[in-house]
């Protein structure tokens, strides 16, 4: 039996926490509503695209945006915030104007999916029409006095890892501290396990449903913005492949679970992080392969509840 390193164990960690926190929003809105969102991944992209030019970044000579920037730079963790309520309020409006009128009339759930996808198709192209497919580099000193390698006897732990395991840390703690501890938490359980009888005891459902795309969106652009922090952004396709590892998290640890999420996300960037570096082109296979053997011993994932058969 391999033991990992203590570093590798650390690397996964960073990479997974990442992970976890992406498709925590995919698993609050399938939660409530029972469809994946594809236009996640686009929000994923979208907060990426807002830090850079809240950060000062300038953008380059395709799009319209060719050559602009902001005449102040914010700190990172402003921009950082900024950035996440932006595009939750974009959530909000997605909700508002493409999932609410769809749940309104009735709509098969995969007429709601086919319009994610297109949120997500639309989003992807205006992100290229402003500001082109170049790659956009976050600037130096992003964490102001925070050393770029933090180093621990023998373990070394970038700056940018140390950020991100830190505040996807602090959000999974808040974020399950919101849904098991709180009114709203609880109200939004309620609406997830039973909208009819939540409405029956007072809980306004299109309001819970409002306050989760505007969290999952914000979560997203959280997740788009530390990823981009460390390797970049590398065009508008930059959340197609994340929100393909999101789906994947979401399933290993169980549809509709948090805990199992958090669980699952990790999971994958621990195994990821065990790989080889000759071999990292393998990298998401062997995530996939392994998601996939998981499922045929436990179809419902890590932490989900087993589908209850009907007599």
């Amino acid at each position: 039996m391999v033991i990992p390193s203590l570093q590798l164990v650390v690397d996964g960690l960073a990479t997974g926490s990442v992970y976890a926190i992406f498709a925590l929003g995919y698993t609050l809105v399938f939660s409530i509503l029972g469809i994946i969102n594809f236009a996640h991944g686009a929000l994923f992209a979208v907060g990426a695209y807002i830090t850079y030019a809240l950060l000062g970044g300038r953008f380059g000579f395709n799009g319209i945006l060719a050559n602009w920037q902001l005449p102040i730079a914010l700190p990172f963790a402003a921009a950082l915030i900024l950035s996440s309520l932006l595009c939750g309020l974009l959530g909000v409006a997605i909700e508002w104007g493409v999932f609410r009128p769809l749940r309104q009339q009735r709509a098969d759930t995969l007429l709601t999916v086919v319009a994610s996808l297109g949120v997500a198709v639309l989003l992807t192209n205006l992100i290229q029409y402003l500001v082109g497919a170049e790659v956009y580099t976050y600037p130096d000193q992003l964490y102001g006095a925070l050393p770029l390698t933090l180093r621990l006897g023998e373990l070394s732990l970038r700056s940018s890892q140390f950020v991100i395991l830190s505040v996807s840390l602090v959000l999974m703690v808040a974020l399950t501290y919101w849904v098991n501890y709180t009114r709203l938490g609880k109200a939004l359980q309620a609406v997830a396990e039973n909208p009819l009888a939540a409405t029956l005891v007072g809980i306004d459902g299109d309001r819970i449903i409002t306050l989760t795309f505007f969290v999952s969106s914000a979560l997203a652009a959280v997740a788009g913005t530390l990823v981009a922090s460390s390797v970049s952004i590398t065009g508008p396709q930059f959340g197609v492949t994340f929100g393909l590892k999101g789906l994947a998290v979401i399933v290993l640890g169980g549809l509709g679970s948090l805990p199992g999420t958090m669980l699952a996300g990790f999971l994958i960037g621990l195994i990821e992080a065990m790989i080889p570096a000759a071999a990292s082109g393998f990298r998401d296979a062997v995530a996939f392969g392994i998601l996939f053997l998981i499922l045929l011993l436990r179809p419902q994932g890590l932490l989900g509840r087993p589908p209850i058969e009907k007599v």
